[in-house]
C-alpha cells in the first residue's frame, strides 16, 4: 500500500466541523429552492425602478410648466372623476416642476397598503393617470407585482413564510460556509475547482448575505413580531406623531418602516373632507420645517384625529419628518424629527431603505443585484456540487442525530440549547429545523437498505 504524505492534511473533520458541514448541505438541499426565489425575484426588482418610469413617464411627469393650482382644486378634479364611491385616503403633492401630483383614493377592491391613485397635471388639471399604488414608495403596477412576487409569492398571507424561511436560514448558511472555508485554510486544504468559487464567493459577499437576511426578517411574520417586541422593549420603535385633538393624552401614532410591505392604509370610516384643507395643512406644515419636495398629507382616521403631513424621501440623506396639524385651526400640534430617533431606529430606516435599493439611487441598486445574482449562483453551484457526487455518496453517512451524539458531553448541551433559543426567535427556522432533522433521520434509515441492495446485486 502506498502511503501519502498528505494524509494528515486530509484527516477526517471532528462531529462539530461534520454537524456543521452535514447541516449547511441540508440548508442549501431543502432551502435552497426558496433562496433561488427570493434572489432572483429580487434582482429583478433592484433593476426595474427605471424601466417602471419609463413605462408610467406620462403619468408620472407632465411637460406643463407654470404656476400650480391649488390642491383642493386638483382634489376635485379628480373626486369628479372616480365619483363619490370611493374615499380620499391622502394626496402627494408633485415634488417638483414637471411631476405630477397623487390624489389617492381608498379603494376595497385593492389589496392592503394599495390605494386608487388618480395623477393630476398640477398646472393644467388634466388627469394623466389612473393607477394602482402601492406602500410608502408608491411603487406602481409593475413593481409592485415583482415585490409582491419576492414576499410571499403572489399567495398572500401563507405565502410570506417562504420568504421568512429563506431570510431564517441565509445567516446560518452564511456563517456556516465562513466557518467551514476558514477550517479548511486553516488545514491547508482550500476547496478548489467549482467547491473553490462557490466557497470564495460566499466570503466576499458575506456582508450583503448578512445584511439581507437581517433586514428580511425585520419584515417577516414571526420573527419580524419579535423583533417588534424587542425594540419596542429598549425603545428602539421609530416614534411617530400624536394625532389625539383634545386635552386627553393618547399615545403616539404609530410610524411603520414596512408600511410599503403590509398593514391596510384605508381608513375605516372617513369623516367628510373639505378639500381647501389641505392646501391649508400644507401650509402649516411648510412654515413647520417640512420642507422635502416628497411628501404626503393624510387625513385624521376621524374628526378627532390631528392630520398628519410626512415626508417621504427615502433616499440618502432621509427625510422623514413628521408633524401633526389640527384641521380646524392649521395648528401644529405635535412632530417628529428623524434626528430625534434612536441610532438602533435610524439604522433599521437605513437598512429598510437600502434592503429596497433607494437609499443611495443607483449605486444601491447594482450592490444589491451583485449580491442577489451572487446568492443565485452560489445556489445553483451548490446543486451541481451535490449532484456530482450524488452518485457515489455513501448512504451510510451520519447524519445530525449521529453526529450530535458524537460530540463531547459540554456540547451535546450546548448545540441542542443554541437550537432552542434561535428556534424561539426565529420560528419558522426553529420548525424547519425539525422538519429536517426528520428527514435526515428518514434518509439515514435508508443507508442499511441500499447497502442490503448492493450487496444482493
Amino acid at each position: 500500500m502506498t502511503s501519502h504524505p498528505s494524509t494528515p492534511a486530509t484527516k477526517t473533520p471532528g462531529p462539530l466541523l461534520q454537524l456543521l458541514a452535514r447541516l449547511h448541505f441540508l440548508i442549501g438541499l431543502f432551502v435552497g429552492p426558496f433562496l433561488l426565489v427570493a434572489a432572483a425575484s429580487g434582482l429583478i426588482y433592484a433593476l426595474t425602478p427605471q424601466l417602471e418610469a419609463h413605462l408610467y413617464a406620462e403619468a408620472l411627469h407632465t411637460p406643463s410648466r407654470g404656476k400650480p393650482l391649488p390642491l383642493a382644486e386638483q382634489i376635485h378634479i379628480a373626486q369628479a372623476a372616480v365619483g363619490p364611491t370611493l374615499t380620499l385616503g391622502a394626496v402627494r403633492p408633485a415634488p417638483a416642476e414637471g411631476d405630477t401630483t397623487r390624489v389617492m383614493f381608498n379603494d376595497p377592491a385593492l389589496g392592503e397598503s394599495t390605494h386608487r391613485a388618480l395623477f393630476i397635471d398640477p398646472v393644467t388639471g388634466a388627469i394623466r393617470g389612473d393607477l394602482a399604488v402601492y406602500g410608502t414608495s408608491g411603487i406602481l403596477p409593475l413593481r409592485t407585482t415583482i415585490d409582491q412576487f419576492h414576499r410571499s409569492l403572489l399567495l398572500g398571507e401563507p405565502g410570506r413564510l417562504y420568504s421568512e424561511l429563506a431570510a431564517s436560514w441565509l445567516w446560518v448558511a452564511a456563517l456556516g460556509g465562513l466557518t467551514l472555508w476558514l477550517v479548511r485554510r486553516h488545514q491547508r486544504r482550500p476547496a478548489r475547482g467549482l467547491r473553490g468559487l462557490h466557497a470564495s464567493t460566499g466570503v466576499w459577499l458575506l456582508g450583503g448575505l448578512l445584511f439581507l437576511s437581517a433586514t428580511g426578517l425585520t419584515w417577516s411574520r414571526f420573527a419580524g413580531d419579535n423583533i417588534g417586541v424587542l425594540r419596542a422593549h429598549y425603545g428602539w420603535s421609530t416614534p411617530g406623531v400624536k394625532t389625539a385633538l383634545g386635552t386627553a393624552p393618547a399615545p403616539a401614532m404609530a410610524h411603520d418602516e414596512h408600511a410599503d410591505h403590509h398593514g391596510a392604509m384605508h381608513m375605516a370610516k372617513a369623516p367628510a373632507l373639505d378639500p381647501a384643507t389641505f392646501d391649508g395643512v400644507l401650509a402649516s406644515a411648510r412654515a413647520a420645517g417640512i420642507d422635502a419636495g416628497k411628501l404626503e398629507i393624510r387625513p385624521g382616521r376621524s374628526a378627532d384625529k390631528a392630520w398628519t403631513v410626512s415626508e417621504i424621501d427615502r433616499r440618502w440623506p432621509t427625510q422623514v419628518d413628521a408633524v401633526a396639524v389640527d384641521p380646524t385651526s392649521f395648528k401644529v400640534v405635535d412632530q417628529v424629527r428623524f434626528a430625534q430617533y434612536s441610532l438602533p431606529a435610524k439604522l433599521t430606516r437605513w437598512g429598510i431603505d437600502a434592503h429596497m435599493g433607494v437609499l443611495f439611487g443607483l449605486a444601491n441598486q447594482l450592490v444589491l443585484a451583485v449580491v442577489a445574482l451572487g446568492l443565485l449562483v452560489m445556489t445553483v453551484w451548490g446543486y451541481l456540487l451535490w449532484w456530482r457526487r450524488r452518485p457515489s455518496r455513501d448512504p451510510a453517512q451520519p447524519g445530525l442525530i449521529a453526529l450530535w451524539r458524537q460530540l463531547s458531553p459540554l456540547s451535546r448541551l450546548l448545540v441542542p440549547a443554541t437550537a432552542l433559543l434561535l428556534g424561539l426567535c426565529l420560528p419558522v427556522l426553529g420548525g424547519s429545523l425539525l422538519l429536517f432533522l426528520v428527514v435526515d433521520a428518514l434518509l439515514g434509515l435508508r443507508g442499511p437498505a441500499l447497502r442490503t441492495e448492493a450487496g444482493s446485486a
